[in-house]
Formats: C-alpha cells, structure tokens, sequence
C-alpha cells in the first residue's frame, strides 16, 4: 500500500518492474490499482475456475456395429472413444445389435460385452449388467474415480517430465439424472476427429454390407 499517487508515477513504477499495473476497483475516487504480473494472475484464476466447474454426467452411448459382424479392429476404435468418454466422467452405454440367426447364438454377445468390460477394467466399474431388449443387448459402465484419477496423475506426471503443459483434470460429476448423447467438439483434438472420421467410414461400409446381404437373402427367399 503506497497511498494516492499520479496515474504517470504508477505506470512508470510498474514498468520498473516489468510488471502490470491493473486496476482492481474502478468504481472508487480515486480508483484502486495493483501492480501485478497480470498473465500469470489469469492463469492461476483459470486453474481455479476450472478446479471448480461442475457438469452434469451425460450418457454416451457406443454402438457395436449392426449385427456381430464387426471386425476386431472397429471395435478397439470403439473402446478408444468409451475410455474418452470415461476419463472425462462420463457413463457409457455399450450396445450390441443382432440381425437375423444371430438371435440364436447370444451367448456371443454376452462373451463380446465381457471383452469390452476386460478393455476398460482400468478405468470403469460396471453399473448396468448386459441385458437384451428386443434384438439389443446393452449394459452401462460407469468411471472408476479412483482409477481415473490415477491415469491423470500418470499424465501429468509425463506431461511434467517432458516438459510439455499438463493436461486438464476430468472436470468433477455430480451425479444426476441420465441425458441423452450430446456431442461437445469444442475441444476436439486432430486425433479425436481423425477417430471420429474412421469410425463414420466404419459404420457406412457397414450399412453397404448389410444391404448386400439384405439383397442375398431376399434373392433366396424368393427362390
């Protein structure tokens, strides 16, 4: 506190400095300034508005393909963008669909939900058991806060070490009713779009295959 001084007097001692001269209460006469390193005062403040900010738990949902048809690779992309949506706090509805005679075997589908369940052990816990309804069987996993927590610091750590900015934590959950999939790309990084691309390549050559096949069955049906 050095008392009332000209604007000029002030500048000039901040600049002395090498620091900012900011002014935190304009409304007074004479009005309040601080001399400060503004940059590193705008950081710190977004680091607690982001160790404050809440959002609401959305359910995302993954879907399996169309039928069991689905090559191994299509589905580790799958589990690529469920542990994204689990590490950022998020539940995951997996889904599993069945088209014509795979009806008959769904013990397929339920050693399929198990393999998935073995790929996000490290980061989820499941909240919903695979069920069927119709020719869908789903299930809910849900984050393992624990687990999660431990592969930021894991993150942040490597992050440190390289010397490179460390990655923002998972925003906190408040649990709360489940909402439908809402998709936020404000923050999509090249890879996640270059993820999303794959998999919208994925889900079309499917669509072509099912109506290839479509188109079989009709043929022998009508033979």
């Amino acid at each position: 506190m050095v008392g009332v001084v000209e604007t000029d007097d002030a500048r000039r001692k901040a600049h002395e400095l090498s620091l900012d001269l900011v002014e935190v209460a304009p409304d007074v006469r004479p009005p309040v300034c601080r001399i400060m390193d503004f940059g590193k005062y705008k950081y710190e403040q977004s680091k607690k508005d982001r160790a404050n900010k809440t959002k609401t738990t959305e359910l995302k949902e993954i879907r399996l393909g169309r039928s069991m048809k689905i090559d191994p690779h299509d589905v580790e992309i799958r589990m690529r963008q469920a542990r994204k949506f689990l590490i950022e706090g998020h539940k995951v509805q997996i889904v599993q669909n069945f088209r014509g005679r795979e009806m008959a075997h769904r013990e397929r589908g339920s050693e399929r939900m198990q393999e998935v369940l073995k790929q996000l052990e490290d980061v989820a816990k499941i909240e919903l058991a695979p069920r069927m309804a119709g020719r869908r069987m789903s299930m809910v996993v849900s984050p393992d806060r624990a687990k999660v927590q431990k592969i930021l610091n894991e993150r942040k750590r490597a992050a440190k070490e390289a010397g490179k900015p460390e990655p923002e934590e998972a925003p906190v959950v408040e649990e709360a009713t489940m909402e439908a999939q809402v998709e936020d790309t404000s923050h999509e990084t090249a890879a996640d779009a270059a993820a999303k691309a794959a998999l919208a390549a994925v889900l079309e050559s499917e669509t072509e295959t099912e109506a290839v096949e479509d188109a079989g069955e009709d043929t022998k049906s009508d033979a």
